[in-house]
C-alpha cells in the first residue's frame, strides 16, 4: 500500500495528497506534519520506511470540505485521491492485492464547486494570464457557474484588472512566473504556472473549437493570439484539475478595451468599495447597499460595482430598471418576495456538468423554474423597460422540463444520490412494485419477531441487522440456553455469542433476508438510473437556465437598487458625455449608515467642479475633509453602475478614471516608507489620468519635512490642473497654496467649517467656498486624549512659531530657542486635583443596594436621608 501511495505522490509533489482508505482520507510523511499543523488535528505514525517512522494523519470523508476549506486558505492544494473499486474485488486478486487508487481531482482556490467551499454571494474566479509578443490577454473563468470572459490586457493593465475581478487564483506561463510574481503577490491571488505548451495559441484554438463544438472561434469573437492563449491555459488548468471531467462552460465573452471606469488596486482598498479596510465585507460600500435577495443577484451587484460602465446606452438601461421599481413600492415587494424561493441555478448546473451535485440540485432548478413562472406571470401586460422585458423572455420556454422534474422528484429530496427516496411516487411503477415489496419486508420482519417470541417463550426476543451478519436474531445469554436445546434449536441456528448476547438465524430468515436486500438495493439502482436520465435532460437545457438564472439576477439587482433608493432617499442621476460634476447634497452611504446606529445625523454637501474642475479643500483636521473626498468618488461609481445615488441631485459627465490618494500605509515588506507608498501612488495618477478622471487626493507631501511637501503638493496640482487637466478634490493642510486658485484657472478653494465657543473646537462637517485658516491640530490632539501637558505645552509652542512667522524666518528660530524645555517647566495642571471629602448623605448614598431594598425599608431609608440632608444644611 505505501508503494502505491509514493507512486501517485510522486505525480503530485506540491499539493497535500487525501488518500482515501475506507471511511478516512489519510496523509503520511511531510503532508501529515503540515495538515496536522495546519488543521489542528492528531498526528500519529504507521509502520516504517527506510527505518524511520511513517508519519500520519487522517480525515473523515463526510466531512473532508471543511478540511479541503481551511487548506485551501492556508495557502495550500489538495489531490484527493479515491478508491477506484471495492474491497472485495481486490481480495479476489489475492490477499496482497492493493485496491486501486487513483487521484480523481485537484482542490485549488480557483476551482472551487461546492456550496459549503464557496461565498453564495461572491464569485470564484480562476485568471489565466500570458503575453504573446507584445500582446497580453487575461481570461477568467467561474466553474462554479461557467461563466467565461477574455480580455486584451497589456501587461501594465494586469494589476489594475486584477483588482477589479479578485480572482482567487491565476495561472501564467512558467517564463512569466518571476515577473510577475510582485504584481500579483499585491492582489492576494494564489499564483500558479504551467508549461509554455499550454498557452500555445494554435493548439488552443482546436482545443476550444473541440469544446465547444464549432469549426471557427469566430462565432464568439475575433480573438487575438494572446487572447486565444489565455482562454487555453484556462482549459488545460482545468483538464488537469478535474481529471477530464470538464465544467459545463459558456461560450467565452470578449470584453472591448475600456468599457468600464478604470480604478486601480490602491483606490479601491482606499474606498472600500468591496472590502472595508479593517478586514471583511462589513462596513464596506458592497455591504452597504445590498439588498439582493438571490446569490445570483448579489453576485451580479458585486460585478456592476467592481466595473462600472462607461457606456450611456448601458447606464440609462439600467437606471430605467431601478426606476421602473421605485415608482411602485408594492408590485416591489411582491416580485422580491418571490425572488427569495429562488435558487442558485449556475451553481447547481455547474455539479451537475462535474457529476457532483445531488437530488437536491435537481429541486433547486425545478424550484426556481417555478419561481421563473411566477415571476413572468407578474410581468405579464405590464410596459416594461428593456433590461426587464429581455429578462422576462428568458423566464419562460422551460415547461417541458417543469413538468417532468415535477412529476419525477419529491418535494424534498435527500441530500445524497445513494440515500434514495427522491423519485416521487407514482413516477415509476417498476420502483413502486420494489418499494413496496421492501417496505412490507420490514413488516414481516416485525411479524416474524413476534411469532418467534411466541415459539421460544423469550418476549425479550429481537430481530436486528447489520452489515456483517445481514438480519439476525439476538437474544440474551440467559434466555438462549433452551434455545440451543432441543426442540428449538431444530428451528434457530446459533451463529455467533458476544459478551452479553447470543446471535441466531432460521432459514426462513435468511430466505426474507435475501428478498428484502434485493429489493432494497434495485430500488436505489433505479433510482440512479432516473437521476441519470434527469440529469442529461438538465445538461441539455443548460444554456437556457443559464440565460433564465441571469435574467433573475437582472430582475433581483433592479429590484433591490430600487429598494435602497426609496428606503434611503436616493436620487436617480444625470449621466450624459458632459464633463460637469454636480452633486446637491451628496451623502457618504456608508458613513451616513454608521451615524444612524448611534443616532447621529449625516450632514449633507454639495460638489460642483464645473466652473472649476479642482477643488483645493482646507479645513481641520476631524473635519471630515475625507469622508467629502470618497462620497464624491462612490457618488460618481454607483451613477455609472447604473444605480440611484445618496444626493438630492446628482449631474455627472462621464468619468473614465477613479483615482483616490488617501490615508496613510507603509510596505515594509518591500522597503516602502509611508512617504514612499504616497509618492509611488501619486506618481501612478499624474502618469496615467486622462482628461476625464476624478481624482481624489488627501494630504500629499506630508510624509516629508514641511517645504519638501508644500513643493511636491503645489507642484502636484499644478500638474493636475494643466497637464491631466481633470476633475479632482485635492484637500490639504498647505493653506499656502490657497493662493493657487488666484493664478489658476482650473482651480477654486473650499473649505470644511468649524466654529470656536469657549476654546473648545466644534464640526459643523458643512463644505462651503472659501479657505481655512488654521488646522486645529491641537484641539484634536486634546480630544484624542493626549495629557493635559502635552496639550499646554503644545499650545505655547505653536504660539511662538506662528508669532516667529509673523516676525520672520529668524525672529522665529529665537522665539523658539528661547523657549524653556518641556522637563525644565512645571507641566500645566500636572498635579491632580484634591478629591473632595465626602459628606455623609453622599457616603450613606454609597451604600444603598436599590436591588436589595423592599418596599417597607425604602420608605424608612427615605426618612434617613431626609434627616442627613437636613443635618447637613
Amino acid at each position: 500500500m505505501m508503494a502505491q501511495y509514493l507512486d501517485i505522490k510522486a505525480g503530485y509533489p506540491d499539493a497535500l495528497l487525501f488518500y482515501r482508505m475506507g471511511d478516512f482520507y489519510e496523509m503520511f510523511f511531510d503532508d501529515a506534519v503540515a495538515a496536522a499543523e495546519a488543521l489542528d488535528i492528531a498526528l500519529t505514525k504507521r509502520g516504517k520506511h527506510l527505518g524511520d517512522d511513517i508519519p500520519m494523519c487522517g480525515v473523515p470523508v463526510h466531512s473532508a470540505e471543511g478540511y479541503f476549506l481551511t487548506l485551501i486558505r492556508k495557502g495550500f492544494r489538495v489531490a484527493v485521491c479515491e478508491q477506484l473499486e471495492d474491497p472485495s474485488e481486490a481480495k479476489k486478486r489475492g490477499s496482497k492485492a492493493v485496491v486501486k487508487r487513483d487521484v480523481v481531482r485537484l482542490v485549488t482556490p480557483g476551482t472551487l464547486t461546492e456550496d459549503s467551499l464557496l461565498d453564495a454571494r461572491r464569485h470564484n474566479f480562476l485568471a489565466s494570464y500570458t503575453m504573446v509578443r507584445d500582446a497580453g490577454a487575461l481570461a477568467w473563468v467561474d466553474i462554479s457557474t461557467g461563466a467565461v470572459s477574455v480580455l486584451s490586457c497589456p501587461r501594465l493593465r494586469l494589476g489594475p484588472e486584477l483588482a477589479r475581478l479578485g480572482p482567487r487564483e491565476i495561472i501564467v506561463p512558467e517564463s512569466l512566473e518571476a515577473e510577475l510574481a510582485e504584481t500579483i503577490s499585491d492582489m492576494g491571488v494564489a499564483l500558479t504556472p504551467l508549461g509554455r505548451s499550454a498557452f500555445d495559441s494554435t493548439n488552443g484554438e482546436k482545443r476550444l473549437c473541440d469544446l465547444y463544438g464549432v469549426a471557427s472561434l469566430e462565432a464568439f469573437g475575433s480573438f487575438g493570439r494572446a487572447e486565444t492563449g489565455a482562454l487555453s491555459g484556462l482549459i488545460e488548468y482545468l483538464d488537469i484539475t478535474q481529471k477530464g471531467k470538464l465544467p459545463l462552460l459558456r461560450p467565452p465573452v470578449q470584453e472591448t478595451d475600456s468599457p468600464v471606469i478604470q480604478i486601480d488596486a490602491a483606490t479601491r482598498r482606499s474606498l472600500e468599495l468591496t472590502h472595508a479596510n479593517a478586514g471583511g465585507r462589513a462596513g464596506s460600500l458592497l455591504a452597504t447597499i445590498d439588498r439582493t435577495v438571490t446569490a445570483t443577484g448579489a453576485r451580479l451587484l458585486e460585478l456592476r460595482l467592481a466595473s462600472p460602465s462607461c457606456r450611456i446606452a448601458d447606464i440609462s438601461s439600467r437606471q430605467e430598471a431601478v426606476g421602473f421599481f421605485v415608482g411602485d413600492d408594492r408590485f416591489r415587494a411582491d416580485i422580491r418576495s418571490a425572488l427569495r424561493g429562488a435558487h442558485d441555478v449556475d451553481r447547481a448546473l455547474s455539479r451537475l456538468g462535474l457529476d457532483r451535485a445531488g437530488p437536491r440540485d435537481m429541486a433547486a432548478i425545478r424550484n426556481t423554474l417555478e419561481v421563473a413562472e411566477q415571476i413572468a406571470g407578474m410581468f405579464d401586460r405590464r410596459e416594461l423597460p428593456t433590461l426587464l422585458s429581455d429578462a422576462a423572455k428568458d423566464l419562460l420556454g422551460h415547461a417541458s422540463l417543469v413538468e417532468t422534474l415535477e412529476s419525477a422528484l419529491v418535494a424534498e429530496p435527500p441530500l445524497l444520490t445513494r440515500d434514495g427516496g427522491f423519485i416521487a411516487q407514482g413516477f415509476d411503477p417498476e420502483l413502486d412494485e420494489a418499494r413496496t415489496l421492501r417496505d412490507e419486508g420490514r413488516g414481516v420482519i416485525a411479524g416474524m419477531q413476534t411469532k418467534y417470541a411466541e415459539l421460544s417463550g423469550v418476549s425479550s426476543l429481537k430481530i436486528k441487522h447489520n452489515n456483517v451478519l445481514g438480519y439476525f436474531i439476538e437474544t440474551t445469554a440467559t434466555h438462549a440456553a433452551k434455545m440451543l436445546a432441543p426442540p428449538l434449536s431444530e428451528t434457530f441456528i446459533h451463529r455467533q455469542t458476544t459478551a452479553n448476547q447470543v446471535r441466531f438465524t432460521t432459514v426462513d430468515l435468511n430466505e426474507l433476508e435475501t428478498r428484502i436486500l434485493n429489493a432494497g438495493s434495485r430500488a436505489i439502482e433505479i433510482e440512479k438510473r432516473h437521476y441519470s436520465s434527469l440529469r442529461e435532460a438538465i445538461i441539455g437545457s443548460a444554456p437556457a437556465l443559464s440565460a433564465l438564472a441571469r435574467a433573475l439576477a437582472e430582475i433581483d439587482l433592479a429590484a433591490a437598487l430600487a429598494e435602497i433608493a426609496r428606503a434611503e432617499n436616493w436620487c436617480r442621476p444625470v449621466v450624459d458625455e458632459s464633463r460637469d460634476f454636480e452633486i446637491l447634497g451628496g451623502r457618504h452611504p456608508v458613513v451616513e449608515e454608521a451615524l444612524r446606529k448611534s443616532g447621529e445625523a449625516f450632514v449633507a454637501n454639495d460638489c460642483d467642479l464645473g466652473p472649476a474642475p479642482i477643488w483645493l479643500l482646507t479645513g481641520p483636521n476631524m473635519a471630515g475633509k475625507s469622508t467629502f473626498l470618497r462620497q464624491n468618488a462612490l457618488i460618481a461609481l454607483l451613477a455609472q453602475m447604473g444605480a440611484y445615488v445618496p444626493a438630492k441631485s446628482a449631474r455627472i459627465g462621464i468619468v473614465s478614471q477613479i483615482f483616490s490618494r488617501v490615508g496613510a500605509s507603509d510596505d515594509l515588506a518591500r522597503g516602502r516608507s509611508t512617504f514612499m507608498v504616497e509618492m509611488v501612488e501619486t506618481a501612478a495618477i499624474l502618469n496615467q489620468a486622462d482628461d476625464r478622471a476624478l481624482v481624489i487626493l488627501d494630504e500629499i507631501g506630508r510624509g516629508t519635512a514641511t517645504y519638501d511637501g508644500l513643493s511636491i503638493a503645489w507642484a502636484t496640482l499644478e500638474h493636475l490642473e494643466a497637464v491631466n487637466r481633470c476633475r479632482a478634490i485635492f484637500a490639504t493642510h498647505y493653506h499656502e497654496m490657497a493662493g493657487l486658485a488666484s493664478r489658476l484657472d482650473g482651480v477654486d478653494n473650499a473649505t470644511v467649517t468649524v466654529k470656536e465657543w469657549d476654546g473648545e473646537v466644534i464640526f459643523l462637517h458643512e463644505v462651503r467656498r472659501g479657505t481655512a485658516d488654521r488646522s486645529y491640530g491641537v484641539q484634536v490632539a486634546r480630544l484624542a486624549g493626549l495629557p493635559t501637558s502635552v496639550v499646554e505645552r503644545a499650545r505655547v509652542v505653536l504660539e511662538a512659531l506662528e508669532k516667529g512667522e509673523r516676525e520672520g524666518g529668524r525672529a522665529r528660530e529665537a522665539l523658539v530657542d528661547d523657549l524653556p524645555l518641556f522637563s525644565a517647566a512645571p507641566p500645566v495642571h500636572a498635579a491632580p486635583a484634591p478629591a473632595p471629602t465626602a459628606s455623609a448623605l453622599e457616603e450613606r448614598l454609597g451604600e444603598i443596594l436599590p436591588d436589595e431594598l423592599t418596599p417597607r425599608q425604602a420608605l424608612e431609608l427615605i426618612y434617613e436621608l431626609k434627616g442627613l440632608s437636613g443635618a447637613e444644611e
